[in-house]
């Protein structure tokens, strides 16, 4: 593998990591943030709510079903 592939492996690990979900939320609420204050509206609860959004989410995957 050249050093290049092994570099882009790395980011690829780095960003995206165990959940591919985790970086596409991650990625949607700064787009949405930019885009509020791009708009000249207050966009500083945008971030807060999507740690709160995505943990949740996070847990809620990642918690074992009990089968009844």
């Amino acid at each position: 593998m050249s050093r290049l592939g092994g570099a882009a492996r790395f980011v690829w690990d780095f960003v995206v990591g165990d959940d591919w979900r985790i970086a596409v939320g991650v990625v949607v609420a700064l787009g949405l943030t930019a885009g509020l204050a791009h708009a000249s509206w207050s966009a500083w609860w945008v971030l807060p709510a999507a740690v709160i959004v995505l943990l949740g989410a996070s847990v809620w995957h990642g918690v074992p079903r009990r089968r009844s």
